[in-house]
């Protein structure tokens, strides 16, 4: 069968060293969890229907741009290249690339486990030429990627403003750590949010239907389904914000109540009102995201955007510098 065609390697680190990040966060000041939490089968599932609202503009205009510069982008696979897609998610705007490029080999890069399995054997079935790879990790961390050949050029695309959700110092130090994986002739293609009219920001973080908000609730959910805590994840809500003076929207779990979160032997006690921090989303200027491109060590090639501004695609090399 087709899929047989996809390798599969399992690199997550162990269910322990979650847990430990997660009490680290109950216990700070103020509280946090990670984000990549949100990323379970159910989490995927989540995001895969939030990036197809009408008010989430990223993903559709990410791809209106990419689909517009086809003939700009294929110049990027003119030697032998494996396309590197880290958070590869549903797989739906690698289609674009792998349409234009047509690389040796792509290898999909992920937290959640099934749904990566899921994506890149659709992949493998419909691109019968293609060898498929599919590396369940975190990304975050130093990636090494065995299974690329060596001879081939790598083209990392890093899709959908992720880098938006590091600290401005954790994102120039998660860029430099790829040039590592780009090697000296490798080229990353980065999808960057642009700063834009609140209003539009807010809508694509508060979507009518509710589905951002169960998707911010799904990670108490998880903390339930895998590490066993005893929580009410309906008293707490979805509270999504964009803070102007950092530039970004910051995304928080508030509690409805005066109630606790109990994992093992530790109980958190948290007031009404008091906050989670879930995640971050920082919006650039196309010139601030050079900026921290060149402060990582890349020399920026290309910037692509749609008519409005919303999104940018740049393509960066590793600086000879």
């Amino acid at each position: 069968m087709r899929e047989a065609s996809v390798q599969f390697h399992d690199e997550l680190p162990d269910h322990a060293g979650l847990r430990e990040e997660v009490l680290r966060g109950l216990r700070a000041r103020p509280r946090r969890l990670p984000p990549k939490l949100f990323y379970d089968r159910r989490g995927s599932e989540l995001f895969d229907a939030i990036c197809r609202l009408p008010e989430y503009y990223l993903t559709r205009t990410e791809m209106a741009i990419l689909r517009a510069n086809s003939t700009a982008l294929a110049p990027l696979a003119a030697t032998p290249t494996v396309l590197i897609e880290l958070g590869s998610g549903a797989s739906q705007k690698i289609r674009l690339l792998l349409d234009t490029l047509r690389p040796r080999a792509y290898v999909g890069v992920d937290i959640s486990r099934d749904f990566l399995l899921q994506s890149t054997r659709r992949l493998a079935a419909d691109y019968p030429w293609l060898k498929v790879y599919a590396v369940c990790t975190d990304f975050c961390q130093p990636l090494q990627l065995s299974c690329c050949a060596p001879e081939l050029k790598r083209l990392v695309f890093f899709p959908g403003s992720s880098i938006g959700n590091f600290e401005l110092e954790e994102a120039a130090r998660f860029l430099r750590q790829l040039r590592a994986l780009l090697g000296a002739d490798g080229v990353l293609l980065i999808g960057v949010d642009l700063k834009k009219d609140t209003r539009v920001l807010h809508a694509a973080y508060n979507d009518a239907q509710g589905v951002t908000a169960e998707f911010n609730l799904n990670l108490l959910r998880r903390l339930q389904r895998e590490m066993g805590a005893q929580l009410d994840a309906g008293g707490f809500r979805h509270e999504s914000f964009y803070d102007d003076k950092l530039g970004r929207i910051e995304m928080h779990l508030v509690s409805r109540r005066a109630q606790q979160i109990r994992i093992g032997h530790e109980v958190f006690h948290f007031d009404k009102d008091e906050r989670v921090h879930t995640e971050n989303s920082y919006k650039y200027s196309v010139e601030e995201f050079q900026a921290l491109a060149r402060r990582a060590g890349y020399d920026p090639q290309s910037v692509w955007t749609d008519a409005d501004r919303l999104f940018s695609v740049h393509c960066l090399r590793v600086s000879r510098s």
